[in-house]
């Protein structure tokens, strides 16, 4: 008999496969959001006969930790196994270290945000991508996107007061598996679920622009980052194959009608390709591209992995790029790179376990 996934689940749906009263559904969503309990034996409040029956439907989570490797910076990357056999990655970053006063006393806790991933392998193909080496496998479910949260908060001991941001930047093209990440959202910022703001929670696409269309109607209240990368079409599409299907000018037409949040700004990915798009003229084709958008530039210095054409770009290029975007009003900022001494490019965790290194 198949079991069904409790983080497959939205809060009214686990209601209405419950039996007895309605407040069973809420007593064991605390239980597995709020004190982090698989088991059901071990939900005490519920009557024994009860927890049997619930036992016999349904299960606690799919994920299996295959591996877990920490960064001298205090990043962490998971490589989960799936029931089917196959491995994805999620990447835990520590932001922030834990502030304290003169005295001794926490001022501020430290801040982390979870890189999830929405699919197994990619279709999008990005040349520049580990990911897309493999191939596309297949969608995650809404579960399987839950859990990554989930078992993290878990793993770290994160209590369900601990603030923590969510990206969806991991493996795989978020809006290509739409339906399973907008009801895993409606999942993670549910009330009696993990109760994550959606202004904590960032999508991450590489451009598809009538989805992105799509989630502007849905008005979600979570933010968008675009993965721009190039300032004209021919090297886009040279970098990004879906560049063909959905251009420049497309996109940036998608990302008009996004409604951001107030307090915040569309965000643009750009990654930094030493002698690719590197140059101080692409940095001033991007500034003109994104003139009159509420737009913050995050730059991102490129991650290198074994036998990939691209490298590093130099930190003197880097920062001339940004000083120069930075002078035209724009919020320009270069990503720290996390987790450098381990497998940190995306997918790279995977690939080294299936080599068997």
């Amino acid at each position: 008999m198949n079991k069904t996934n409790i983080y497959d689940l939205e809060p009214s749906e686990l209601s209405s496969l419950l039996e007895g009263p309605s407040f069973r559904a809420t007593q064991m969503l605390n239980w597995v959001y709020k004190k982090n309990v698989s088991n059901f034996k071990e939900m005490n409040n519920l009557p024994k006969d009860y927890r049997e029956v619930l036992d016999e439907k349904f299960v606690v989570g799919s994920l299996s930790l295959l591996k877990k490797e920490v960064s001298t910076d205090g990043s962490e990357k998971y490589l989960f196994g799936l029931t089917d056999g196959k491995t994805m990655e999620t990447v835990l970053l520590k932001m922030k270290e834990d502030e304290f006063d003169d005295e001794g006393k926490k001022t501020r806790e430290a801040r982390y945000t979870v890189c999830i991933s929405s699919q197994v392998g990619c279709k999008v193909g990005c040349a520049f991508c580990l990911t897309a080496k493999g191939g596309f496998e297949r969608n995650l479910t809404a579960g399987e996107i839950v859990e990554q949260v989930a078992f993290i908060k878990k793993d770290k001991e994160f209590g369900e007061e601990k603030s923590i941001n969510i990206v969806f930047m991991g493996m795989g093209e978020p809006l290509d598996n739409m339906e399973n990440v907008v009801k895993a959202i409606k999942i993670i910022t549910h009330k009696d679920a993990l109760c994550i703001a959606p202004r904590r929670i960032t999508i991450s696409t590489s451009g598809l622009a009538t989805k992105i269309e799509k989630l502007a109607i849905m008005d979600m209240g979570v933010n968008l980052a675009i993965s721009l990368h190039a300032v004209d079409d021919e090297l886009r599409e040279k970098l990004m194959p879906i560049n063909k299907a959905y251009n420049i000018k497309a996109v940036i037409d998608a990302v008009r009608k996004f409604k951001a949040d107030r307090r915040k700004k569309v965000l643009f990915e750009y990654l930094l390709l030493g002698g690719v798009n590197d140059d101080i003229k692409s940095a001033q084709k991007l500034g003109k591209l994104l003139s009159g958008l509420d737009a913050k530039i995050n730059l991102i210095l490129f991650n290198p992995y074994e036998d990939s054409e691209f490298k590093r770009p130099t930190k003197e290029a880097a920062e001339a790029f940004r000083e120069y975007l930075a002078n035209k009003r724009f919020i320009c900022t270069i990503r720290e790179s996390k987790g450098i001494d381990i497998s940190a490019a995306c997918g790279q965790l995977k690939q080294r376990d299936k080599d068997g290194r």
